[in-house]
């Protein structure tokens, strides 16, 4: 009996916690490649968007999800160095649309020598985008998505599918157990 336990356990734990391991380095630090603040134009155009919300929690840093409405800081690094030689301006609307919906937060386009843009904007409960537009020939243009103390439902569904899994698999396993024959043996000796 205890062989079979074995067996099948060892199987399920390695598979479970592979799950786990994978789902707690998916939050790790990432290459600037998958960086999903990260936006890239062409093949060496990039820009990066922090956001902080110091009243609310200092260290965190956050991209296109906002937990909590209020002050948040933009910070927007020019990664490339071709970037910090043009005019860039940034605007937040609220919506998606960079004509149509109103515009919450502007900063004119300047020169940037130090490769960072910092900026501050307060926000409410919705959605909103920010564009980050460059000057120059051809003009650059960057947007960003951010979605202000909405749930995430795609981002909770991929954090329950691995606990999900290995509770059906441990389902299953004991599932096995009790039908195997040794365990009905076991039972029938004991009534008997």
């Amino acid at each position: 009996m205890i062989k079979q336990v074995m067996q099948a356990g060892v199987p399920v734990f390695t598979i479970v916690m592979a799950l786990y391991c994978g789902a707690a380095v998916a939050h790790g630090k990432v290459a600037m490649e998958e960086d999903t603040c990260m936006r890239r134009l062409g093949d060496n155009s990039m820009v990066h968007l922090s956001a902080y919300q110091p009243q609310h929690e200092p260290s965190d840093q956050y991209c296109t999800e906002i937990p909590k409405e209020g002050n948040t800081f933009l910070v927007v690094d020019l990664v490339d160095q071709a970037l910090r030689d043009i005019p860039i301006g940034i605007r937040v609307v609220k919506g998606t649309s960079e004509v149509e919906d109103e515009t919450v937060t502007y900063l004119r386009p300047s020169y940037h020598p130090d490769g960072v843009i910092r900026g501050e904007t307060s926000l409410d409960q919705g959605l909103y985008t920010v564009f980050i537009t460059g000057e120059s020939v051809p003009p650059v243009h960057y947007q960003y998505p951010l979605r202000v103390k909405m749930v995430n439902y795609a981002n909770i569904f991929r954090a329950s599918i691995g606990p999900l899994i290995a509770m059906l698999l441990l389902t299953l396993f004991a599932y096995k157990v009790m039908k195997s024959k040794r365990m009905q043996n076991w039972r029938s000796s004991r009534r008997s």
